[in-house]
């Protein structure tokens, strides 16, 4: 039986989902494309709009805080 992985409390990665890429829970958003936004520097507020709604600002700093610690590795 296949089952999420709970990388965070907003951040999960599954096989059904994306091909397993990290998302956040309970939509199809890949972590990867939002920290793209972040870093070519649009606002939280921006981004949270695009992906209307569902992507919670405290989603987006867990995401920061995961890759910076990836980074760190």
């Amino acid at each position: 039986m296949v089952t999420q992985n709970l990388i965070g409390r907003y951040i999960v990665s599954d096989p059904r989902i994306c091909h397993g890429k990290p998302t956040f829970r309970g939509t199809r958003i890949l972590v990867s494309q939002v920290l793209e936004q972040v870093a070519a520097g649009m606002a939280w507020g921006t981004i949270v709009g695009e992906w209307r709604g569902d992507g919670p600002k405290k989603a987006i700093a867990e995401a920061v805080r995961l890759a910076a610690g990836w980074a760190a590795v």
